[in-house]
């Protein structure tokens, strides 16, 4: 939130574990912030694991970044 309120585009990376939490915190902060969803979990994936999973994401983060988008 407080790179939004700088004027800086952000991006959460947050697994779908936490996809209602996201929701519940958004609303009581009255912001919609950018986020991606990966898989969960993450804790146990080698780094190839967690490479292929970045890479299925960057374009996603990316335009988030770029064009203010909010992915979900």
């Amino acid at each position: 939130m407080t790179f939004d309120q700088r004027g800086l585009p952000g991006v959460s990376i947050v697994t779908t574990e936490f996809r209602d939490a996201v929701a519940v915190q958004s609303r009581a902060l009255g912001f919609e912030p950018a986020v991606v969803y990966v898989p969960h979990p993450v804790q146990n994936r080698t780094a190839d694991e967690l490479a292929a999973v970045a890479d299925a994401i960057i374009d996603k983060a990316l335009a988030c970044l770029t064009a203010g988008n909010k992915i979900n």
